[in-house]
């Protein structure tokens, strides 16, 4: 077992809560000595046992040696999430995140920072969850030539269509979803396409280094009356980018045939197709919508951003 690695985790709700309960014993596995020694939530901070004012952030880090800070914060959090992650950057700490917000609105000046410490930003949890999407994205497709990439990637989208195609109502749908866990309590981003659309201009920027700041967004929202879907077909929310129109990302409602990677979906799966030229195409699926699947992306990242020299988004 090697030396302690300390983890400062931004986050107590639940995706923060699994990723606590799972950090230490998945280390182990790989002969990590991980350890969550501070946990920071909206107004105070837990560190010794007992909840107290928060602290300043790079003062926290450098008593506690962290060498990971952790975001599982809500993406409507404001400016803090950005600025807590330049904080650990410039503090020498790796950024693991689940949060979308400020990858959004910071990415640039996040990776000037992950560069300049020598550090990565490490995002599995905000494009994908427990799908592996923004590892192929940036790594394992290195090399490819990779001009276009579509997908289904919100497992409340493709739930919702097909309770509609079963016959459902739209409202009865969304509670069906609800019920099931899958769906916020607010489906508003979901059935509009904008959680597809951020998802898409992260894996955007992580394939052609795209700024999602400046990505343009053309969404089609989930609502009754539905377009015809010819036989054999099941209709869905499909996100799409292509390298040849810059800076912009395309959410629609496709007919996928039901044989076909995205049309062969159920219930809250997702997958994201690549088209690699000459490779053919790339697709990668699964990963259930939960708050251990997105923890246990972050429990990934946090691996790789302690065994792997790597700098910048990964």
């Amino acid at each position: 077992m090697t030396d302690p690695l300390p983890i400062v985790l931004a986050g107590c709700g639940p995706v923060g809560r699994a990723y606590a309960d799972l950090v230490t014993e998945r280390g182990r596995q790989h002969g990590l000595d991980l350890r969550v020694v501070a946990v920071r939530g909206r107004d105070r901070q837990r560190e010794s046992g007992e909840w107290e004012p928060l602290t300043d952030l790079p003062a926290l880090l450098e008593r506690t040696g962290a060498r990971v800070f952790a975001q599982a914060v809500p993406s409507d959090g404001g400016e803090r999430a950005a600025r807590e992650a330049l904080q650990a950057l410039r503090a020498g700490a790796h950024v693991v995140t689940a949060t979308k917000s400020h990858l959004l609105t910071h990415w640039s000046e996040l990776a000037a920072a992950a560069d300049a410490a020598g550090r990565s930003v490490r995002i599995s949890g905000a494009t994908g969850a427990a799908m592996p999407a923004g590892d192929l994205a940036r790594s394992v497709l290195r090399g490819f030539d990779v001009p276009e990439v579509s997908g289904c990637v919100n497992g409340t989208a493709t739930f919702v269509l097909d309770r509609l195609a079963d016959g459902a109502a739209l409202e009865e749908a969304v509670a069906d979803a609800q019920r099931a866990g899958i769906a916020e309590a607010d489906p508003g981003n979901d059935l509009s396409g904008a959680d597809a659309a951020t998802k898409f201009r992260l894996i955007s920027a992580l394939l052609w280094g795209w700024d999602p700041a400046t990505t343009r967004v053309e969404a089609e929202s989930i609502a009754t009356p539905l377009p015809a879907v010819p036989a054999g077909h099941r209709l869905r929310q499909v996100a799409r980018a292509v390298r040849d129109e810059p800076g912009s990302v395309r959410v629609v409602l496709s007919p996928e045939p039901e044989a076909s990677p995205l049309g062969a979906l159920r219930g809250p799966e997702k997958a994201v197709r690549y088209d690699c030229g000459d490779a053919g195409e790339i697709t990668v699926s699964g990963g259930r919508s939960s708050p251990r699947g997105a923890a246990l992306a972050m429990i990934k990242d946090t691996l790789g951003a302690v065994l792997e020299a790597t700098t910048g988004f990964r």
